[in-house]
C-alpha cells in the first residue's frame, strides 16, 4: 500500500499520526461496543471505576462499591468494557502530545501543520469532558450524541494530519486539473450528507431507537409508519432521570429510526452519484480508484444496517456498523484531500 512506502516527502510526525489514527479508530469501536452493550453507565463515576483505578475486584470492595451506589450496583460484565474505552482514549491524548511536541519543534519546515495538532489535541480533551458528562449526566442523549460525532471528528481530523504529513497530492497532467478541481463542492456535500447521516446515526442509538423498526423493508408492518416526528427530535429533553434504555415512547423512536433509514437512501444514491462521476465523467486512473472504494464502503454500510434488522441487532454486526460509517467518512475526508490538493505535475 503507497501508504506505507516511498517516505521521501513525508513531514516529521507522519508515522506518528498514523498510529494515533489506528488508535482512533480502536476507540471508536470501543465506544460503540460499550455503547451498544448497554455499558455505559458500567462505572457510575469518573475518571475511576467505583472509586478504583480499574474496578472492585474484591468481594468486599463490591459489597463496599454497592453501598455507595445502590441505585447502580457493580456489573463486572459492563465495568470492563468502560474502564477499557477510558484507558484507550487516555492513551490517545498522550500520543496527540507527542505529535503536538514533534509539530512545534518542526515549526519552521514549509507546509509544516502545527494549528490541526493544536486544535486535535483541544479536540480529545472537549471528547474527555464528554465522556465524563455522559456518565455523570446519566447518558443524556444530547450529550451521548455529541460525544458519539466528537469522536468521528477527532478520528477525521487525525487521518487528515496523516494525509498532509504524508504529502501524496494528486499530480495530474493540466488539461486533468480543472476536471478534478470542478469536483470539489460535489465531493464537499458528499461530507456535508455523510456527517449528517451519522449525527441520525447518533441520536438513533442515543434514544434506543435501533429496535424500533424490526422488519425491513417496511418499518412496524408499515412503508409509512405512525411516528412522531416533534418528539423524535426533541433536543430539550431535561437533564435528570436515568437514560440507560431510552425514555421515548414507541412514536417517537419510530421517526427516529425512519429518519435514520431515509438517510441511508440518500446517503447510498449520492454516494453512488459522487463515484459515477469520478469514475465516468473524470475517468482519471485515481479518481477511478477512490470510486471503486467509496462504491464498496457505501455498500458494505448499507449491507450491514440491514443485517443489524435483519438479524436483530446482534452486537458484531452493530459494532461493524459503526465502524463501516467511520471508514466511509474517513473516505470522504480522504477524497476532499486530494481534490483540494490536486496540483499539476
Amino acid at each position: 500500500m503507497a501508504l506505507f512506502n516511498d517516505s521521501q516527502n513525508r513531514k516529521p510526525g507522519f508515522r506518528l499520526a498514523l498510529l494515533a489514527s489506528i488508535l482512533a479508530i480502536v476507540v471508536v469501536g470501543l465506544g460503540a461496543f460499550t455503547r451498544l452493550s448497554h455499558a455505559g453507565l458500567g462505572c457510575p463515576d469518573w475518571p475511576g471505576c467505583y472509586g478504583h483505578v480499574w474496578a472492585p475486584q474484591a468481594d468486599h470492595e463490591i459489597e463496599r462499591a454497592n453501598a455507595a451506589y445502590p441505585d447502580m450496583p457493580v456489573k463486572l460484565d459492563k465495568t470492563w468494557p468502560e474502564m477499557v474505552h477510558r484507558y484507550f482514549a487516555g492513551s490517545l491524548v498522550i500520543l496527540t502530545l507527542f505529535i503536538l511536541a514533534l509539530a512545534i519543534k518542526h515549526r519552521h519546515k514549509p507546509a509544516q501543520p502545527l494549528k490541526l495538532p493544536i486544535f486535535i489535541l483541544g479536540l480529545i480533551i472537549l471528547q474527555a469532558l464528554f465522556g465524563m458528562w455522559t456518565v455523570t449526566l446519566k447518558l443524556w442523549p444530547q450529550v451521548v450524541t455529541t460525544h458519539l460525532l466528537g469522536g468521528f471528528a477527532m478520528l477525521s481530523l487525525l487521518w487528515l494530519l496523516t494525509l498532509r504529513l504524508d504529502n501524496r497530492n494528486w499530480r495530474l497532467a493540466d488539461r486533468d486539473v480543472g476536471r478534478v478541481v470542478a469536483l470539489r463542492r460535489w465531493a464537499l456535500l458528499g461530507l456535508v450528507v455523510a456527517i449528517v447521516q451519522i449525527s441520525l446515526g447518533g441520536w438513533t442509538t442515543s434514544n434506543y431507537a435501533a429496535v424500533a423498526c424490526p422488519d425491513f423493508p417496511t418499518c412496524q408492518t408499515h412503508w409509512l409508519p405512525p411516528m412522531d416526528l416533534a418528539q423524535g427530535f426533541n433536543l430539550f429533553q431535561h437533564i435528570g432521570p436515568n437514560y440507560l434504555g431510552g425514555t421515548m415512547d414507541n412514536a417517537a423512536r419510530i421517526a427516529i429510526h425512519f429518519s435514520h433509514r431515509i438517510g441511508a437512501i440518500v446517503t447510498a444514491l449520492y454516494v453512488a452519484f459522487l463515484a459515477w462521476k469520478l469514475f465516468f465523467q473524470v475517468a482519471l486512473p485515481e479518481t477511478r480508484r477512490m470510486a471503486v472504494i467509496l462504491l464498496i464502503v457505501v455498500c458494505a454500510q448499507v449491507l450491514l444496517g440491514i443485517g443489524n434488522i435483519v438479524l436483530h441487532f446482534p452486537l458484531a454486526v452493530a459494532v461493524a456498523h459503526n465502524l463501516t460509517g467511520a471508514l466511509l467518512l474517513l473516505t470522504l475526508v480522504t477524497l476532499n484531500h486530494r481534490v483540494f490538493t490536486a496540483q499539476p505535475r
